[in-house]
Formats: structure tokens, sequence, C-alpha cells
């Protein structure tokens, strides 16, 4: 692993940091309407950056090919998505604003992220918004008819707009209505069942994509003047996590392998609030959303023998008294309580489980309480109030409490209640932390662009705006700002040099002819390996072995040792895996799976590598040798202000790849101690 001081044009504008973007905009290059119907752009994914991309260059009048794995657009994963999306415009009127929203984006991401780019995020918030409500989102109101809000993690300002508990499926079926309108004017040729295997880049430029149809097995080439991908996330690399079981890093990687930089690949984020592990046959954990924590409140027992009891069932959480309890972020964190960022919140339940006051009866006696009790009593109580009677009794007040939770939250807990067969309003959830969002991706400079000419990464996909870590509501605003605000005008610019190339893009070049080798060359491999071993056990063994060593705690010789560890489980699944089935058998999920097993088990080096360099704690990132002494991250910006940047070495193992630097200068807001006590 060599150092190397690359120098990188991030192509930030100069001048006011409240002026960027706006100056920028202003000297970007047009194409003309009648020629955009001579341009081709690829889009890989239809989650919200890519839906939402896709249907806004249609509209334009590009010619549009968009590609998911998915048998529908519908099924991209950011229809899991549930509590709700920021933006600033303090419809509350508790003081919110632009500055307000990228301070706390900032510090929430503990100063590891590009401060131009988040500006113009919190810039761009509010147009969001409002597209969405023109599209029929339907937000929730408050009883005068206007725009409802709720707090998040990380915040003292009430700045999430919901849909109740699914946002996520609102915002995607409104980006799913924008592309099908562009769809049926045969703007956007869409190829359901579809993935991308490897990029196509000629002369240095991307121009086309080779993508295996999963229905019938058959390798196609598709060439293009610009490839947009916008695949989501590489949290899976853990095994167990609460993205979809399809979701993977291969797009990204097969970028990064032809030459896109890849930043950060080490922070990972872990989300406070799922349903604990249940077993060791568990494929996925569930997410219960963030919004939660607004009337939420988290503990475990004082005392080690109550934990025992209920873990043992001997005990239920309504016998803990309420003077026996430790609401152990409210004690921790009194500024902000329960609604302390995610990383805070997730390393605080995993201290008192460490510490034996875990509450759930699975194999490593992990998990902690939210309690609704107090919030269904004081809404119920405020009811009465309202409606003017005084002497109501706890089973109205209970009663009354139990509607608002439900108007709030009601498809949550009814998910909830399904999973575990245990009802929320009565007994308290049990969660616990997983991973869940990755913040590092494919480097991408200030207009979108991988270095990769031509190749633009949007979305959870690039590192750009969250730093060490996100803070909740803020993944849709990004996807959104990417795919409906900033790609649009970027790639025209981009675009505009190319107005002259007429003529398609032919698929018959001979890079085209050599990726498309490539990708045959290594499915004949997964087959003719006559292995033993399916691939859900290397998955399952690379996921222990990233949740153990390079989790929400590391340390220097966990990391050294997980190195190792996969270099040795990657040499075992080439030589070990069993993949059924024929090549020309055409649907095999199966060999799928084994492509982006494969992907991971390089992937997770990598970011192994990057937790190992990074010598300090920061957000997601938790160096157990750097800590203060409370237990808290502790931060270096003389030595690691920067994002690492990684370059992949052609035809060279991952261990030899060349880590650059991007150094991260803040002239708006000056880094300073992350606290939220």
């Amino acid at each position: 692993m060599t150092k190397n001081s690359l120098k990188l044009n991030s192509k930030i504008p100069s001048g006011p940091l409240t002026h960027k973007w706006i100056n920028h905009k202003s000297i970007l290059e047009l194409v003309s309407p009648n020629n955009r119907s001579n341009m081709d752009i690829i889009v890989i994914g239809t989650g919200l950056s890519g839906g939402s991309a896709s249907a806004t260059l249609a509209e334009l009048g590009y010619n549009v090919k968009v590609f998911c794995y998915q048998d529908s657009p519908r099924r991209a994963h950011s229809v899991a998505a549930q509590g709700g999306i920021n933006a600033s415009k303090n419809y509350k009127g508790d003081n919110d604003s632009v500055y307000q929203l990228f301070y706390d984006t900032i510090k929430g991401g503990d100063y590891r992220s590009r401060e131009a780019n988040v500006y113009r995020l919190s810039e761009i918030s509010s147009n969001i918004i409002d597209q969405c409500v023109a599209q029929g989102v339907p937000f929730a109101r408050d009883y005068a008819g206007y725009l409802e809000n709720r707090s998040f993690g990380g915040t003292k300002v009430s700045r999430t707009f919901y849909a109740k508990g699914q946002t996520g499926q609102q915002l995607l079926l409104a980006c799913y209505s924008a592309m099908s309108r562009q769809i049926g004017k045969g703007r956007i040729k869409m190829y359901n069942r579809h993935e991308m295997l490897d990029l196509v880049v000629i002369e240095g430029l991307a121009r086309g994509i080779i993508a295996r149809n999963l229905i019938t097995g058959e390798i196609e080439r598709h060439a293009a003047h610009a490839v947009v991908i916008a695949s989501g996330g590489y949290g899976n690399v853990f095994f167990l996590s609460t993205n979809a079981m399809g979701s993977n890093v291969s797009a990204i990687w097969k970028v990064h392998k032809k030459g896109g930089f890849f930043a950060n690949p080490c922070y990972t984020q872990i989300h406070p609030t799922c349903i604990p592990v249940h077993g060791n046959y568990q494929s996925k954990l569930t997410l219960m959303s963030e919004s939660l924590r607004n009337d939420g409140r988290i503990w475990v027992p004082k005392k080690i023998e109550d934990a025992i009891s209920i873990r043992n069932g001997k005990k239920k959480p309504e016998d803990i008294r309420e003077e026996e309890r430790d609401y152990y972020l409210e004690r921790r964190y009194p500024s902000f309580g329960n609604l302390v960022p995610r990383d805070v919140a997730s390393r605080a339940a995993k201290e008192r489980c460490d510490n034996g006051f875990g509450i759930e009866n699975n194999e490593t006696k992990e998990g902690v309480f939210l309690d609704f009790y107090s919030s269904i009593e004081k809404y119920g109580i405020e009811k009465a109030n309202e409606l003017g009677i005084k002497n109501s009794n706890d089973m109205e007040i209970r009663k009354w409490g139990e509607e608002s939770i439900e108007s709030k939250y009601g498809n949550l807990f009814h998910m909830y209640e399904k999973i575990t067969n245990k009802n929320p309003y009565i007994t308290p959830m049990k969660i616990y932390p997983a991973v869940h969002y990755t913040m590092g991706g494919v480097w991408v400079d200030y207009n979108l662009m991988s270095s990769i000419p031509g190749c633009y990464i949007i979305g959870e996909s690039n590192f750009s705006d969250h730093g060490a870590n996100r803070l909740g509501a803020s993944a849709l605003m990004q996807g959104l700002a990417d795919g409906y605000f900033i790609l649009p005008y970027t790639i025209a610019d981009y675009l505009s040099r190319y107005i002259r190339m007429t003529k398609k893009i032919s698929i018959k070049h001979k890079e085209f002819d050599k990726s498309e080798k490539n990708v045959k060359e290594k499915i004949k491999k997964f087959f003719y390996s006559n292995g033993k071993e399916s691939v859900d056990f290397f998955h399952k063994k690379l996921g222990n072995i990233m949740w153990q060593y390079v989790g929400m705690s590391r340390n220097e010789k966990g990391l050294s040792d997980a190195i190792k560890k996969i270099q040795e489980l990657r040499e075992e699944f080439w030589r070990n895996v069993f993949v059924p089935g024929n090549i020309e058998d055409g649907f095999n999920s199966e060999l799928e799976k084994a492509g982006r097993v494969a992907d991971f088990l390089e992937l997770g080096e990598l970011i192994a590598m990057d937790a190992l360099d990074r010598k300090e704690s920061c957000g997601s990132h938790f160096r157990e040798e750097f800590q203060t002494k409370e237990g808290e991250a502790l931060r270096d910006d003389i030595h690691y202000k920067y994002v690492s940047i990684w370059e992949y070495q052609k035809e060279k193992s991952v261990s030899e790849e060349i880590m650059h630097k991007e150094d991260l200068t803040f002239s708006f807001v000056q880094p300073q101690s992350r606290s939220y006590k």
C-alpha cells in the first residue's frame, strides 16, 4: 500500500461558498434541444437518484437507456427508506436555515466531507420538496393543511418531511411516474432484469457497458455518450444488513477497476434502530425508522440481574420500574438525548450490551428497548385537554395516545408486530445497531463525474456529501438533489464537447470486444471451479469477518487479521465455490450472486485497508486506540483531514492499490470537537 500525492481536480468553484453553485451553473456549457436527441445516456439503477436523473434527462430530450436488475424500477431499494427527507424550509419557525442544515450535515459527518458539496445540497433541499409536492407525493400535513415536519438525529430543529413511515416508497413512486411518462414517449428505453458487468472505456472516455440479461443469460453491448451509475451502496459486504438482499457493489467496483478512484471505503454507517439478529440462518435485518426516536425512549435495566432476568424470560420490560431503567442516551447526551446521530447512538448501545446489560436472548445477548409509553401518555393527555375532558381515565388517555402514535408510525408498528409477534404499543420494541448505509463510494468531482471522463456517479454510489457519518433523512435528499437538480446541468457541460459526434458510437469497437471477452471468461471461471460450497457460504464467512473486525469498533490487530482472513477466503472462494447449472441455462440466480460476492471479497479487503490506514476515530469509523476518556471518538485533524482515494492497479491485487489524498478545506465553518452532550 503506497501513498501518492496525485493532484486531483475536484473542480470546486472559486468564490464565496454561498455563491459557488450559482456562479458555477452560469459558466456551464449547454446542449441545445435540437442536439439532445442525438445524445445517448446510460443510467444504471432506478432508485431515487437514478430514477430522478433518467426522468429529468429524458424530459430534456436526451435518449436514455435505463438498467436495473429488479423486475421493475419500483423495486429499487429506495422504497425501503422510511423516516423522511430533509429540507431547510423553517416551516416550524424554529430558526432553521440553509446554513443550519449545512452546519448540521458537516458536523454530523465529523468534518470529513467537502464543504462546497454539502452547502450545495443544503441550498437545493427546498426545491426537492416543491418538486415532490408538485408530483403528488402525499407528505404528512398538520391540522391547517401545511406540510408537517419532525426531528431526526443530530439536529435541534424539525426539518424532516415525511409520509408516515413510507417516505422512500412514496418518493420512488413519484420518480417512477415521471419515468413511465418518458418510457411512454419512447425517450427512455427500459432494461429490466439486466445487470451491468463491465464499463467500456474508449480512448479514456466512458462509452458504454456490457450487461447480462438475467432471464436469458445473453451478454449484451450498449453504447452511449455518457454513463451514469446510480446503483446504491455496498453495505451487503457485511452479509447481514438493512439493505435488500440484491444490493451490491458490482457496478461501482467495475468502474473502480477501469480507473475510477474509490473514496473513503471504510466509512460504513451502522443504524442504531434495527430489529436484533435472531439466529444464524437469518438472511437480512429489518430497519425500524430513526423517526421512532422522536417519540421512543431508549433504555436498558440499571441492574445486570434485571437484564439477565429479561433475557431468560423471567421478567418483562413492564416489570422494570422507571427508577430502575437506564435511559443511557438521555444520561450521556442531555442536549440531544435520544436524537443523537446514528454513530453515537450505535456505539452507546454497543457499550451497554458489551457490559452485560443487553436484553435480547440471542447468541450475543445484544439488544436494547425502544419504549413509547411516555409519548403515548403525553399525547393522550394533550388530546384530553383539546377535547376539554378533565376527568378522563387511563384507558381513554392510552387510547387517544395510541391513535396519535398510529397516525405517525402506524405502518412501522404493524411491520414490527408482524415480524416479532409483539405489540409495540404495549411492549417496548427491541432494537440493536446494524449495517445500513455507506458514505464511501466512487470519487467524484463537483460535477459528479468520476476520474473516468463521461462516467458520472450519483446518490449513495459516490462519496461526496456525508463525510464519515450520514445524518438521518439525508439519503433521499442527496439522491433527488443529484438526479433532479445537479446532474442534468453538469452532464450537459460534458456532452457539449461532443455535439459534432452525431454518428452513433459503435458497439463493434475493439474495447467492447475486450470487455465482453473478459466478462465471459469470468462467468466460465465460476462453472469450471467445480467447488463444493455455496456462494452464501462464502458471503456469510466474509460478513462475519467484516462485522467482527471492521464493524462498529476497530483496532489495528483486528484490521490486520481481517485483511489476511479476507485474502485467504477469496482464494478459497475461487477454488471451492459451487455454482449450479450451465452457462447455456440463462436464468441463474446463483451465478448472479457469485459475481457480486466475488466483488465483495475484493471490496472487503479495501475497506479494511482504508480503516487500518486511518489512525483516528471519526464518525462511523471508530478506532479503539483513538478515543477520549469518556469513550467518544477522537479525531485527528492535523494528519487525517482528507479524503482517502484509492487507485486500482491494473492486473494487480487489491493489496497493491495506491492511496491518494484530497485535502479538505473549511472556510465557512471550522472543525471543532463534535459534542452532543
